[in-house]
């Protein structure tokens, strides 16, 4: 099983648990949520999390460990199958190499060529593997270029919902105040970039809004110095902060929030799932952002968006994901929170009522 971020090593961990305790022995580049299920760690993601083509750079080495370690298990010859779960360009080139060894693999998220770099869909539809998607549209739009492909659901729609009054005291959220979830992200260049202008934002959204509480959620993916550094950039805002399940990620917590300021990626959807209004920011380097402005296929970045096929929640990019900017937009979502609430169930509807692990799991022996 292959997953380099966090919301692909809980999706992955969702499988196994599928899977069963009559399940081969597993072998993984993964995080803590696959190794809490006995899976045997080629690499760690937390080593290499990395957004983006510049910010991958200084990890390149981890990146490349992980790569040859990937290789010499399949080299040596006793993989029944093989299980790839998002991290796109890895995967994808992996993909060619477990299909040259007679492997069969089933890609669970494959590529959102869709909204970038459509012309490698060809490849991968190719390849004759199995794709498993997440989004409803994904499926005819993958079928029509020729892949093998199946609509399992999303990851995210699986996460236990806890009654939001149990959830609030739990946290100890101020009672009768709007409370603003702060997910700066999984990766460690995405939490540098973003953590500090949330932060500004809500003390913003606090000096107009006095009756306002918030937690910083601390993904368990992030490497110890980013942590820690999270963690100190929260205290001196006077902010607590909140350390996500490894097994579930913060979906399980969202629904104690009014609004959820996020990082673009799946806690945007998680959050719309939880009823926390998302709002959205997305920051990378400037060769990244210059190849995305090239590439870029679709008009809009938030899943929850894409689902609707409409702007409906706010979606901050680059220089506009300002402290001033961000605290409007969050300020703007309590107030129209029951309309936007409505809009999230719309989304959870949208996804409907898949299973997607019990779904992938059955995929991934049937390959076997």
């Amino acid at each position: 099983m292959v997953a380099g971020e966090a919301s692909g090593d809980r999706a992955a961990a969702g499988v196994v648990d599928a899977l069963g305790p009559g399940a081969p022995p597993i072998l993984a580049i993964g995080g803590p949520a696959l190794a809490a299920r006995g899976a045997t760690l080629l690499a760690d993601l937390r080593d290499f999390t990395a957004m983006g083509f510049s910010e991958a750079v200084p990890r390149a080495r981890a990146i490349g460990r992980a790569w040859r370690r990937a290789h010499a298990a399949i080299e040596a010859g006793h993989l029944r199958g093989a299980l790839l779960v998002g991290f796109s360009e890895f995967n994808t080139l992996l993909l060619g190499r477990l299909r040259r060894a007679g492997v069969p693999a089933v890609f669970y998220g494959p590529p959102q060529a869709w909204a970038w770099r459509e012309g490698r869909a060809r490849g991968i539809a190719d390849r004759g593997d199995i794709l498993c998607v997440l989004l409803p549209f994904e499926e005819p739009w993958w079928r029509a270029r020729g892949a093998h492909v199946v609509y399992v659901g999303h990851p995210a729609t699986e996460t236990a919902r806890i009654p939001a009054p149990m959830l609030r005291d739990a946290i100890g959220l101020t009672s009768g105040a709007s409370a603003i979830a702060i997910l700066p992200g999984s990766r460690p260049h995405e939490v540098r970039s973003l953590a500090v202008p949330m932060l500004d934002a809500f003390a913003r959204v606090r000096a107009d809004r006095a009756s306002t509480d918030a937690r910083v959620v601390v993904s368990a993916s992030l490497d110890a110095g980013t942590a820690t550094w999270l963690r100190e950039e929260a205290r001196r805002a006077g902010v607590a902060t909140l350390d996500a399940d490894p097994r579930a990620g913060a979906g399980e917590i969202l629904g104690a929030f009014d609004v959820a300021l996020t990082a673009s990626g799946t806690a945007s959807l998680e959050a719309a799932l939880a009823g926390a209004v998302p709002v959205v920011a997305y920051k990378v380097g400037r060769l990244s952002e210059a190849v995305a402005r090239a590439l870029l296929q679709t008009r809009h970045i938030a899943l929850p968006n894409i689902v609707l096929g409409r702007r409906v929640f706010a979606e901050h990019v680059q220089d506009d994901a300002s402290p001033e900017r961000l605290a409007e937009s969050v300020i703007d979502a309590v107030d129209r929170r029951d309309p936007l609430r409505e809009a999230c169930a719309e989304v959870r509807h949208a996804l409907g009522p898949a299973r997607p692990s019990t779904h992938v799991a059955a995929v991934l022996q049937e390959r076997m």
